[in-house]
């Protein structure tokens, strides 16, 4: 090696762990109170997934996301969604150049590695499904021409629980594409003291920078930890127990749709990426708890009578939980 080069060591996987366990420490600098909302968009991003984000306005979504690329050292780009949102708006276009006379390709927003989807809800279901591609395939393809996106890549999309007037609903294919579905609940009374403390001390979300948010983790850190997450055995008794818990939502009276084999291998991967984060390379039983209901919870859909009843997804799958038999 010529001198004045400098080596870049890659990450092992106990380095990445240790980079990706900071991410907690780090963001709550900024977002108080949302440990696991944290984890879940980490436990995606290692099985190379997207998340969508539940909750009323005003608990920090946005600013979770924003503040998990900051400390990623991740690019990031926000789309609000609305109703006359184009699915351009978000892939890219063509445009013509007159100087050349030709058209050249304008990249849309979703060219980035973390797109914020923000009220997903809120634009037509053609706007929607633009996102399709790029969610399952990772390219965008305009005037039939695929190009690629930035690796790594998650759509983190939030959408407003509460209010349904001038929305749209996902349709269950594009639910489907979520590996997770995470709530964001309202914070504990501590915290909000804690949220309120910040801002009188000068805190601003809109500069990051200035509450001491720094890269602690990226790409490479990903990479290894992905390449480990892999090497996580998983016995047959976990698989067993996996579609087990899947089937059994089949056969639930509260349901009209139980999890499909999809859901299945989405509940393999995201216990597996936990397993590996909490320390251990086998997939426990409480591994699988642990990650059942963001797994599933939006791949079921209720029955009307059931929803009526004041069931909850949430309600069926901790139940079909608490009845099957652990493997030992």
């Amino acid at each position: 090696m010529k001198r004045g080069t400098h080596l870049v060591s890659t990450p092992t996987a106990d380095s990445a762990r240790a980079s990706l366990e900071a991410l907690r420490t780090e963001i709550a600098k900024a977002v108080v109170g949302q440990d696991s909302a944290v984890t879940g968009l980490v436990v995606a991003l290692l099985c190379r997934g997207h998340v969508l984000l539940e909750g009323v306005p005003g608990v920090a979504k946005t600013l979770l996301v924003r503040s998990l690329s900051a400390a990623l050292d991740l690019g990031t780009k926000r789309v609000q969604f609305t109703p006359d949102l184009m699915p351009s708006d978000v892939t890219g276009s063509l445009v013509y150049d007159a100087r050349t006379a030709e058209f050249s390709f304008q990249p849309g927003p979703v060219f980035t590695n973390i797109l914020l989807a923000d009220e997903i809800n809120r634009t037509p279901p053609k706007t929607q499904a633009s996102l399709l591609e790029a969610m399952e395939e990772r390219q965008v393809t305009v005037d039939g021409t695929p190009r690629p996106l930035p690796e790594p890549f998650l759509v983190a999309a939030t959408q407003n629980p509460v209010e349904y007037e001038g929305t749209y609903p996902l349709p269950e294919a594009q639910l489907d594409r979520f590996l997770l579905k995470l709530t964001v609940p309202l914070p504990a009374r501590q915290d909000e003291i804690g949220i309120l403390t910040r801002h009188a001390e000068g805190f601003s979300p809109r500069d990051l920078a200035s509450a001491g948010l720094r890269p602690v983790a990226g790409a490479a850190d990903l990479e290894a930890a992905r390449a480990a997450v892999a090497k996580t055995s998983v016995s047959p008794d976990i698989a067993a127990y996996i579609v087990d818990i899947c089937r059994a939502t089949r056969e639930s009276p509260s349901l009209a749709l139980g999890v499909s084999p999809r859901g299945a291998t989405a509940l393999l991967s995201t216990a597996r990426a936990w397993a590996w984060l909490t320390g251990r390379d086998y997939v426990t039983p409480d591994d699988v708890k642990a990650l059942a209901l963001p797994t599933l919870r939006h791949r079921v859909q209720l029955r009307p009578e059931a929803e009526m009843e004041g069931v909850t997804s949430d309600s069926v799958i901790s139940a079909v939980l608490s009845h099957l038999p652990v493997p030992r």
